[in-house]
């Protein structure tokens, strides 16, 4: 058998409230922090798409008095509604329609201008690094310095048969 003493279950009952309240919509709310409402996802979701042209649930649930009398001529015969009661019981049950959903929005030109400053800051970057970081280009890279290297291997006759030798008239002094 469990005992336990009145000051252990004391404690304990003492450590579940502090849990409770700390947590609890009282002490956000005492710290100026709204509490965010939870959604059951458990419960039927609305979305507005074109593969689901049909929600789980209706736009609207909770309808005020003139939306409950349009809903119960909804159940009469249809000829007798007018063209915007029709629509008001359209937006009842859905939020958008289908050329609303379709409807391209503006958010290529976010995308765009996050891709471009990305870019700009990469080119920044890679301008600070080739003024700051990397050294100067070797002295071998000048046009100068491969003239001479080429009349080098040309004077040495470097792979006769097929390189650089092979192409050059030694007699003409020129590329054959």
């Amino acid at each position: 058998m469990l005992h336990l003493s009145a000051g252990r279950v004391g404690s304990l009952l003492v450590k579940r409230a502090t849990a409770a309240l700390s947590t609890s919509s009282a002490r956000m709310s005492s710290h100026g922090h709204d509490v965010a409402e939870t959604t059951d996802m458990s419960r039927p979701m609305y979305w507005d798409r074109v593969d689901l042209p049909l929600p789980d649930r209706p736009y609207k649930e909770a309808h005020s008095a003139a939306e409950k009398s349009l809903k119960q001529k909804e159940k009469g015969p249809w000829g007798q509604l007018s063209k915007e009661e029709q629509l008001a019981l359209y937006r009842l049950a859905f939020r958008h329609t289908f050329p609303e959903i379709k409807k391209p929005s503006a958010e290529w030109k976010t995308v765009l201008g996050g891709i471009f400053i990305f870019l700009g800051f990469t080119g920044l970057v890679v301008w600070w690094q080739k003024v700051y970081v990397y050294p100067k280009t070797p002295r071998t890279f000048d046009e100068e310095w491969q003239a001479k290297q080429l009349k080098r291997m040309l004077d040495m006759r470097v792979n006769p048969v097929e390189g650089f030798a092979a192409k050059w008239d030694y007699e003409k002094k020129q590329w054959k």
